[in-house]
């Protein structure tokens, strides 16, 4: 442990806020003894990333009555008119950073795409970030890119999910993106969970705009398996009338089901069918349908 880090653990904190970044949607919390701190404030603070502005998005808190499973770092000051015009000096450099590191890029014949460039606030570092299908030696580029800007220098891999949040654009539904818009964490999605709002299995409609399954098949997927609990599966043969017909349509959300044979189609309420077909609970069979995890 340094000598400032011992420093730190030895300095207690009577407030801890909580701080939003440009980037991303998600709030951290920091220690503070400063009193003055009040919503809505631009402050500095020490991320893993380096220096860095952030806003303060909520009020002072007691931190004798917040848990906390990790060590705060604290609010470093509130940020200066200088702070501020650096941070939009280091916003207006960074596409000219960024078209210097694509010429490194291309000179060496790397298969790496840049996607986003950022300076930290006191210009000590320069992050990189790029997506790449394969492992990339990025040694030789680490050192022009050194040699440039006289700086420490981060080359950080996203995915492709990263990818989509960073660069943003327009869903199949026609509002900007989940990934961009709200989420800054991403849950596993599976194929499963198309199966429960029985969409179709076409891989490219379910995938979004980074090519994995849509976000958004999570957000109603607890609602979709407790309205399919004791359904019957597509495709259960049912009788009615004395005419033999399978199940190959069903609507959740009208609750209405469409049956078919070689002759005839029928459509009838679930509590229609329930006259017809003894329905059991489904849990089994959901268990059987379970996709792998798509992250």
């Amino acid at each position: 442990m340094t000598n400032i880090e011992e420093r730190q653990e030895q300095i207690s904190y009577k407030y801890v806020v909580s701080v939003k970044f440009h980037n991303s949607r998600k709030a951290y919390n920091f220690a503070t003894n400063d009193e003055t701190i009040k919503y809505g404030d631009k402050v500095v603070v020490e991320t893993v990333r380096g220096l860095e502005i952030g806003e303060v998005i909520s009020d002072l808190r007691d931190s004798s009555t917040h848990v906390i499973n990790v060590a705060l770092k604290p609010v470093i000051r509130i940020a200066t008119e200088k702070d501020i015009q650096s941070a939009e000096r280091n916003k207006n450099d960074a596409p000219e950073a960024a078209k210097k590191c694509q010429e490194c890029i291309d000179k060496l014949g790397l298969e790496m795409y840049l996607i986003s460039t950022e300076y930290t606030l006191d210009r000590s570092k320069v992050i990189f970030s790029y997506v790449a299908d394969d492992r990339v030696d990025f040694r030789e580029l680490l050192k022009m890119l050194a040699s440039i800007f006289k700086c420490r220098i981060e080359l950080r891999q996203i995915g492709p999910r990263d990818k989509a949040k960073i660069i943003g654009g327009l869903g199949c539904c026609g509002m900007e993106t989940c990934c961009s818009r709200f989420l800054d964490d991403f849950d596993i999605v599976s194929i499963n969970m198309a199966k429960n709002q029985l969409l179709a299995l076409n891989t490219q409609k379910l995938s979004g705009q980074c090519g994995k399954l849509m976000c958004c098949l999570k957000f109603e997927d607890e609602n979709y398996k407790v309205m399919r609990k004791g359904l019957p599966k597509l495709n259960t043969a049912v009788e009615v009338n004395g005419e033999r017909f399978r199940i190959n349509g069903m609507n959740l959300l009208t609750k209405t089901v469409h049956l078919t044979n070689r002759d005839n189609a029928l459509d009838m309420t679930l509590e229609e069918l329930k006259k017809y077909i003894h329905i059991e609970d489904a849990d089994e069979n959901e268990a059987a349908e379970e996709g792998n995890a798509i992250e």
